[in-house]
């Protein structure tokens, strides 16, 4: 009796370490959203100093001007050692006009979300295909040879 008792609490608190390995892991990244700062954010009011001071640093600036900023935040989930997934994003586009005066503040959500699947592991590229022992041992004899360019024997 006493035995079977202590096989069942074996098995239950197995069951339940089991079960806690199971637990999604949570995590956060960028910017955390705050709404009320978000809000305090007027286009023909604000300018690129008041936002720098209200928001803080952008995550991101467009490539070829300073007019948008970004702060982006996501949400991901992910179990054991599997990818994460992302749950939540929040995107905060900030448009500035020539003088730097806020015009357009812009939020997006998840639905901007890129999936995208590679075809391959390895680059298509055009020509012929090396092997292992080519790409090894290829260049032996080349070096220096006549027409190559190399050594006392080229051009």
């Amino acid at each position: 009796m006493k035995s079977a008792r202590l096989l069942t609490a074996a098995v239950c608190g197995a069951a339940l370490l089991g079960a806690g390995a199971c637990a999604p892991l949570r995590g956060y990244q960028g910017y955390v959203v705050d709404a009320d700062l978000v809000n305090s954010v007027q286009p023909g009011v604000d300018n690129r100093e008041s936002v720098l001071q209200t928001l803080g640093k952008p995550t991101l600036t467009s490539q070829f001007n300073q007019g948008e900023w970004y702060y982006v935040g996501r949400a991901t989930r992910n179990y054991a050692f599997n990818d994460p997934k992302a749950k939540e994003q929040t995107t905060l586009r900030i448009r500035f006009d020539d003088k730097g005066t806020v015009t357009e503040v812009t939020r997006t959500g998840a639905e901007q979300i890129a999936s995208i699947n590679p075809s391959d592991k390895k680059t298509p590229t055009l020509g012929r295909e090396r092997g292992f022992f080519e790409d090894l041992f290829g260049n032996i004899g080349t070096v220096g040879a006549p027409g190559t360019g190399g050594g006392p024997g080229g051009p």
